[in-house]
Order: structure tokens, then sequence, then C-alpha cells
């Protein structure tokens, strides 16, 4: 099996459990997040209007649009097929965990395969108000919330409730038991796990790059400290290092007293 799919609107969970999830079973883990200016730029060059009427609009009213304009400007249903183009182009060994918004019925397709996580309303609430988001993030994901539980609904795709009353470890040992054997498929050795965690590491400092890299990106988007996953491939590490963007990848990230994986 090439992928294992986990979708879902903002403030699921989803980013957590498919980087535990990676982790613990030496899976690459894919990001739709870590790849959303790589997807517009592919947007903006076939000409999206969307694509081209977001980029062009000052940063203030951006978010100032109708929900409808906003969900058409998030290109959620443009990325998607680029999602499943990105996953296709990846090694068929070992599996990736492929997580994020655009991850839809219509792209993951429904089985053991995929599962969508979906926030109740008041925990989706709850999440995002400790995020600080302003009023126009908020319609947007409001709005991805009804869209994507509609597909998923239409197609009967495998759904994990998030309602709060399940810890992070009690939603990942549910995630573990529908994905079942495909999870045994990962990568054994320290080397293998290491380029795996490399891989995940190096599309979160290349999204944060491609963001300081536009005209308009206020500040310098490379300064901000990360902490990526120590790369040092043992099964049972969990560290993540501190690193700002900028410094990521003068050497493998490891944490204090970790060794990077022997040849």
């Amino acid at each position: 099996m090439r992928a294992l799919w986990i979708g879902g609107p903002p403030a699921a969970g989803k980013t957590t459990v498919a980087r535990l999830l990676a982790r613990r079973r030496g899976l690459r883990r894919y990001s739709a997040d870590a790849h959303t200016w790589s997807h517009r730029d592919r947007a903006l060059a076939a000409g999206h209007p969307a694509a081209v009427r977001w980029e062009a609009l000052p940063r203030a009213e951006r978010w100032a649009a109708p929900p409808a304009e906003l969900l058409a400007m998030s290109l959620h249903h443009e990325r998607g097929p680029m999602v499943a183009d990105d996953v296709r182009a990846l090694p068929a060994a070992p599996p990736a965990v492929v997580e994020g918004t655009p991850v839809t019925p219509s792209v993951a397709g429904v089985g053991r395969h995929a599962l969508w996580l979906l926030p109740t309303r008041r925990v989706q609430r709850e999440r995002l108000a400790e995020r600080g988001l302003d009023p126009g993030p908020l319609a947007l994901y409001a709005q991805l919330v009804d869209t994507i539980e509609d597909e998923v609904e239409r197609y009967g795709g495998a759904v994990l409730r998030v309602d709060g009353r399940r810890s992070v470890e009690e939603t990942l040992a549910e995630v573990e038991r529908h994905f079942g054997d495909a999870l045994a498929a990962g990568a054994a050795s320290a080397e293998e796990r290491g380029a795996l965690l490399r891989y995940a590491n190096g599309a979160l400092a290349e999204q944060y790059r491609a963001f300081a890299a536009r005209p308009w990106a206020p500040g310098d988007a490379t300064a901000t400290v990360l902490g990526f996953a120590c790369e040092c491939g043992a099964p049972a590490c969990a560290a993540d290092v501190p690193l700002s963007v900028r410094a990521y990848g003068t050497g493998p990230a490891l944490a204090p007293g970790h060794r990077a994986p022997q040849r």
C-alpha cells in the first residue's frame, strides 16, 4: 500500500496524529500544509483565477471576502489532485502517512487506507480560539468543516469523531486500529528512519522558505524557530530539536546526546 490517508478540517488533530504515527512506525509523513506554496505556484502557473486573485489582493483584504470566496481562494478543491500527484511521485515503500485538509474521499478514495478526523463544532471552536485567529480564517475553517463533512458522508468515508474526550494517545490508538496491518510495512533501520524524518523536516523548512520568498511576505520567515524531529532514527526517539528555518539543513537535526545513524 503506497499511502495511508488522514483527512479532516483544521483543528481536528491530523498533524499531531500523523506525526506520531509516522515516527513510531517508520513511515514517511507527507503534510499537505508543507506544500501550500508549491501548490499555489502550480495554480498560478496554470492561471487559476482564484489563485491569481488571492495573490494580487493586499494582505489586509484577502480575508474580508465572503466565506464562499474564501473557500475558492484557498484552492481546497484544486489542491487535492496536486496532493495525489505528489504522493504518486514518492517511493512506493515505506508507505506514506498523508495528512491535510485537501485530503478528501474524491482524492484518497474510501476504505481501510483512509480515515477522516471530524471534530465537533465545540472542539473546533475551542482549539481555534487557542490559536488567536482573526475572523477571516475562522470563517474559512468553519466553511471547510461543512464542505469536508458533506463529501465524507456522500462517499461513505470512515470517520473518527473528535469530541475532546480522547487523549492524543487514545486518538492515535484508534487510528492505528483502523489502519491495522498496513502499519507493519514501515522502515526498520535507523538509517531509513532518519532519511524519512529528514524528508518531513525538509518539507517543513521549504514551506517557510517559500513563504519568505513571496514579495509581499512580512519580516523574515526563515528566522522562525520550529521543533524539527530529531533525525537520529532511533525507534523510541520522540525528541524535537528547536532550530531556526535558516539554520536547518546545515547538518542533521539531532537532540542533545543523540547521534546520526551509521551506514
